[in-house]
């Protein structure tokens, strides 16, 4: 079951990036092990949804060379408006847990008077 969606995604991406630039591998790491593995976010989906959040100008990107002495690897980090994107996805996102968990709320069952 994967039901991370566009939005929720973007959501999950946005946050993964909130504290430090990351480059992808990382990324989907952090997304999988921080949701305990029910989002099992796949490359396929990282690196087009990445791309959307650059084309929107939420993440910047650069090549930086890697720790270990291999390829390069192209980095992610929040832009200013992605900090902003982030905090209004982040807003929209507790508007609908709160009427979502409103409708799963049971109703307590009237008393007799």
């Amino acid at each position: 079951m994967n039901p991370l969606k566009s939005g929720t995604l973007d959501l999950a991406l946005l946050a993964a990036l909130q504290d430090q630039p990351r480059y992808g591998l990382d990324i989907l790491r952090h997304v999988n092990d921080r949701s305990g593995g029910l989002f099992d976010l796949k490359e396929g989906s990282l690196y087009p949804a990445l791309h959307r959040l650059v084309k929107a100008g939420w993440v910047d990107s650069d090549w930086q060379p890697s720790d270990r002495g291999g390829a390069p690897r192209k980095v992610y980090r929040l832009t200013d408006d992605g900090r902003a994107a982030l905090h209004a996805k982040r807003q929209e996102w507790q508007t609908l847990r709160g009427a979502l968990d409103a409708l799963l709320t049971r109703a307590l069952p009237r008393r007799s008077a």
